[in-house]
């Protein structure tokens, strides 16, 4: 085989893989994710510490199934800092999270 028939036969497997993602790439569907929030559902949650100046609460909460999140008790910012003044540790509540600004957000949380 002469050096020139190699050199293009190994830029044709060199260049059919690339030519080949780049094809099934069109193809793909690249919308963007549905929200979050649709698939949200209300998680219960024991309400362990609640700092208003930071705008957070620390909830020993079940799984949160949309943000693939094992039970745990960890630390929430709030998206509404004001209804903070609702709730007091201790109470068992029912919590809607979703992803704000790229972290789990307490969107709603009702007193059970």
């Amino acid at each position: 085989m002469t050096p020139l028939k190699t050199l293009v036969i190994a830029l044709a497997i060199g260049v059919a893989p690339a030519a080949f993602a780049a094809g099934s790439m069109e193809s793909m569907d690249m919308k963007a994710p549905a929200t979050s929030q649709a698939a949200a559902r209300p998680v219960a949650a024991e309400i362990k510490k609640i700092d208003v100046q930071a705008g957070k609460v620390t909830l020993k909460h079940g799984p949160i199934e949309h943000l693939a999140m094992p039970a745990m008790t960890m630390a929430f910012p709030v998206k509404d800092r004001a209804s903070l003044g609702n709730f007091k540790e201790g109470d068992t509540v029912s919590v809607v999270f979703d992803t704000v600004g790229g972290q789990p957000t307490v969107v709603d949380m009702r007193r059970n």
